[in-house]
């Protein structure tokens, strides 16, 4: 599947990067702008960098920021859209209140100022694009649990005095975790090219730290003499975003999940 065979290969090329004899840092005057060739398949760029080696080392940036950001914010939105749904009430008021006020901004611009007033850095990024994007797993997994907290065996275990904690771990998450991992799928392409994008605005990694976002936005720079400085990060985040947006796909149609995004 040609998917998964990207995901793969970005992920092994993130965490294993660092086993390669890599200098995305090195310097050779004699290289600088030269053009793809046989022995370069990427070409050097305006300092004389392998373009190649600072792909590749990008990939890392890029895969831990998606990673972490997925991870904190499916498991943080996913809990507090459980609570949500399962309490109702007063805090299930607050919440849907305080979900449509991060959803009144556009999620990117939010993003970016947040990045802006934290400063530049991959942590900050982190915190900023995990700051705006547990809402919507917060949405979808309060409309998830709504539609399942009625169901009879759920309230049966309630009836029985089973608590709270131990239905929406051994119950409810099980019956709403497909949505959500395929919810998770998707953000990993949202991630990479809000990432990107931060990176393309100086927010994020600083150089020499390379990052896709970062040798575009270098890229632009020579676009007429020496437009594979542009083509080659341009590419690779391209088909990140592509296959995980693939896979999301795939897993919605194998998994028959219909309607990801519930209403308030």
């Amino acid at each position: 599947m040609f998917s998964s065979a990207i995901l793969v290969s970005w992920g092994a090329l993130a965490l294993l990067g660092s086993w390669f004899p890599l200098k995305p840092n090195e310097m050779l005057l004699s290289q600088i702008l030269r053009p793809p060739t046989s022995h370069d398949w990427l070409g050097f760029d305006d300092y004389g960098r392998s373009i190649a080696d600072r792909l590749l080392m990008g990939a890392r940036t890029s895969f831990v920021v998606a990673f972490a950001v997925v991870t904190v914010t499916a498991g943080f939105g996913t809990a507090v859209g459980i609570l949500s749904g399962w309490l109702g009430g007063w805090w299930d008021l607050v919440m849907v209140r305080l979900i449509d006020v991060f959803l009144a901004f556009p999620g990117m611009l939010l993003a970016i100022a947040l990045a802006g007033l934290l400063g530049p850095g991959v942590d900050n990024v982190v915190v900023a694009l995990a700051a705006v994007g547990w809402v919507s797993f917060a949405r979808l997994a309060r409309a998830q649990a709504l539609s399942v907290k009625e169901r009879e065996h759920i309230q049966a275990a309630q009836s029985l005095g089973v608590s709270s904690l131990v239905i929406l771990y051994r119950h409810v998450l099980p019956l709403i975790s497909a949505p959500l991992i395929i919810e998770a799928t998707f953000g990993i392409a949202s991630v990479v090219a809000a990432e990107a994008g931060l990176s393309f605005l100086g927010l994020g990694g600083q150089p020499p730290a390379p990052s896709w976002g970062g040798m575009i936005r270098d890229g632009t720079r020579y676009m007429l003499v020496a437009p594979h400085m542009v083509i080659a990060p341009g590419i690779a985040m391209m088909l990140v975003v592509l296959a995980a947006n693939l896979a999301g796909d795939w897993m919605r149609d194998k998994l028959d999940v219909r309607g990801l995004s519930g209403t308030n």
